[in-house]
């Protein structure tokens, strides 16, 4: 895709401190970390979100994830990772990116960004429940 960073990155036009790199995907440090170590995970083919990416295409990129976030613990000194992807709202760049920050008890990260809600009733869980069922059954078409 023309004028998306990230399959700059990838194609090696723009520059970027890459810790990984597969047929896969590109890992490599976000340039605005939440913490020093921050990785971005990006496939190597431009998809938007990640309904975008094909389902055969899902186990060779997320074993990416996984692996850069089972190396972040020792490779940084940090107690464990957050692993997060935005798809459409808070999607900086439309490229498909999971981020990989490193966590330590007490670093200040304390409900980032998802205030939590409650069910009014039973009921109402029960027809969230049902639409997700519904659609899952019979999937929107684009």
């Amino acid at each position: 895709m023309t004028d998306c960073p990230f399959c700059a990155i990838v194609a090696g036009e723009a520059a970027a401190v890459t810790v990984f790199r597969s047929t896969e995907a590109v890992a490599f440090l976000d340039r605005s970390p939440v913490f020093f170590g921050h990785v971005l995970v990006v496939p190597c083919e431009h998809y938007a979100t990640l309904a975008d990416m094909p389902t055969d295409l899902l186990g060779g990129y997320f074993g990416v994830v996984q692996r850069i976030a089972a190396v972040l613990p020792a490779a940084l000194g940090c107690e464990g990772t957050w692993v997060s992807i935005n798809n459409g709202v808070s999607q900086s760049v439309p490229h498909l990116h999971v981020h990989i920050v490193p966590r330590r008890r007490k670093d200040g990260l304390r409900g980032f960004y998802w205030p939590r809600v409650r069910y009014g009733s039973q009921e109402e869980i029960n027809e969230v429940a049902e639409r997700i069922i519904g659609m899952l059954d019979h999937p929107a078409r684009s």
